[in-house]
């Protein structure tokens, strides 16, 4: 039978290469699997192939680290790299060599088979891989989630072209980071980054803070003004919020990305562009369209390369990393050095973080700050934490506490004519339906409840019998 290419897998871990292999072969290729960096060099100077599989982590040496120089000498051979290390820095780094494809482990079977032979048909056709510099991993972004594995290939893909990105998610979830990595970590990273954001600028504005103004172009401009797109050249645009920019303005950023070139206000001078554009947006831009807010044609020259960011929901197995990493930034930023107890990690994972990413962060200064403890715990997020969230529940229901509170009050006038234990009253209001909800969060678990209320393990039994509510189990739980 014959081949119809010959791979090389480079892993160390015999089950991963035996399932490749055997789902390589069933495909007709015929394949060979080492696993060490020895051995790899070895099997490369005695025969020729057509693909190769490596991974980052091997048992003798770094997959990566000394792979550039063999592939200098067989440039036509396609890499497909494979790894755990599932950061935007192996993600990069397999950028670095080039290589035709990134897979973050676990990875899917049926994809690797279909990369491979993509990869096989383009070694066939003999075409050249564009080695570019190297880049630094300067613009870390945290997670190792498989929604964050997705970004991070987008990424770098994007390192070593001008496409324009737009770069869609909710509020908090880091756009502009992602934007500051495409710039950092590309070939422009020598040139400026600059960022504006649509909502800030008022209408009447907003073409001269773009694309500048000359003397006279408008009451109050007294001199030649430089635009956004002139500060940019030879590096980014990032235009966050584009989703806020008029329509008159959308008009005139169209024509600019179509032509190359923008002219100041008031001017008529063509100035070329070598500027690459980012935008961003947490709004609904197809939504924007059939209302006649965006234009579409300016959609389409917006979204050649789409990147997604997940909200923090969608990423829990991150909370943890990200906690820790803030920690980190709190001490660089002259802030006390704390620690954080897996309780107080799996507490943050069960809690909502409308405001993503950014909510966490500005959460864990403010534990940073507050807590006298060296150790974050569940307890001590529970202390910072209780009230305001459910003052949150109820911002989130439509009303806020102080509005509770004062609509009790009016419906306790009403109801007892204004006599007394108000106070009484509306304590076992309030702390009624608190502990019944803190306890369903818990699932029954006295000890997890009383954990995220701050209280004693005692003091909360003692408040459940009060209350009727007795009957949640008193064991501990393991996360």
């Amino acid at each position: 039978m014959t081949k119809i290419g010959r791979i090389l897998i480079v892993e160390d871990d015999s089950s991963i290469g035996m399932v490749v292999r055997a789902a390589l072969e069933a495909e007709e290729f015929e394949v060979d699997i080492c696993e060490t960096i020895g051995a790899r060099d070895s099997a490369l100077a005695s025969a020729s192939y057509d693909v190769m599989l490596t991974d980052v982590v091997l048992r003798d040496q770094d997959g990566l680290a000394r792979l550039a120089p063999v592939l200098d000498k067989i440039a036509h051979m396609p890499v497909i790299v494979m790894s755990a290390q599932n950061t935007l820095d192996t993600a990069v780094r397999a950028s670095e060599i080039n290589a035709f494809e990134y897979f973050p482990k676990p990875f899917d079977l049926d994809e690797l088979v279909l990369a491979v032979k993509q990869a096989n048909a383009r070694s066939r056709e003999h075409v050249d891989g564009d080695h570019e510099t190297s880049f630094e991993a300067n613009m870390p972004m945290v997670g190792r989630s498989p929604a964050m594995q997705d970004v991070y290939r987008m990424v770098a893909r994007l390192l070593r072209n001008d496409l324009t990105a737009l770069i869609r998610g909710e509020s908090g979830t880091g756009k502009e980071l992602v934007a500051e990595a495409i710039h950092n970590l590309g070939h422009r990273k020598t040139g400026p980054f600059v960022a504006v954001n649509m909502a800030a600028i008022p209408s009447e504005l907003i073409e001269a803070e773009l694309f500048g103004h000359e003397k006279g172009a408008f009451t109050g401009a007294v001199g030649q003004g430089i635009g956004r797109f002139e500060q940019a050249q030879g590096g980014t645009l990032f235009l966050d919020e584009i989703g806020d920019m008029p329509m008159h303005a959308q008009t005139r950023l169209l024509r600019a990305l179509q032509s190359g070139s923008i002219s100041r206000v008031g001017g008529k001078a063509n100035i070329r562009l070598d500027v690459r554009i980012i935008a961003a947006t947490n709004q609904d831009l197809e939504a924007l369209i059939g209302e006649g807010k965006f234009r579409e044609d300016l959609y389409y020259r917006l979204n050649v390369v789409p990147v997604l960011m997940p909200p923090l929901r969608a990423r829990p197995d991150d909370v943890g990393l990200l906690a820790r990493h803030f920690l980190q930034l709190a001490v660089k930023e002259g802030l006390p050095t704390k620690t954080i107890e897996d309780d107080a990690i799996m507490l943050l994972r069960a809690m909502q973080w409308r405001g993503n990413v950014r909510e966490l962060k500005n959460f864990i200064c403010r534990l940073v700050l507050t807590s006298r403890e060296d150790r974050i715990s569940a307890v001590t997020i529970s202390s910072l934490n209780a009230s305001s969230e459910i003052a949150a529940e109820m911002v989130a229901g439509g009303c806020s506490f102080e509005s509770a509170v004062s609509q009790f009050l009016q419906d306790h006038r009403q109801r007892n004519h204004g006599r007394e234990r108000v106070y009484a009253r509306a304590l076992a209001a309030f702390e009624r339906p608190l502990l019944q909800m803190i306890l369903s969060q818990a699932k029954g678990n006295q000890l997890q409840a009383a954990a995220i209320l701050g209280i004693n393990r005692n003091t909360l039994r003692k408040k459940l019998t009060e209350y009727g509510l007795a009957g949640g189990r008193g064991g501990e739980t393991r996360g």
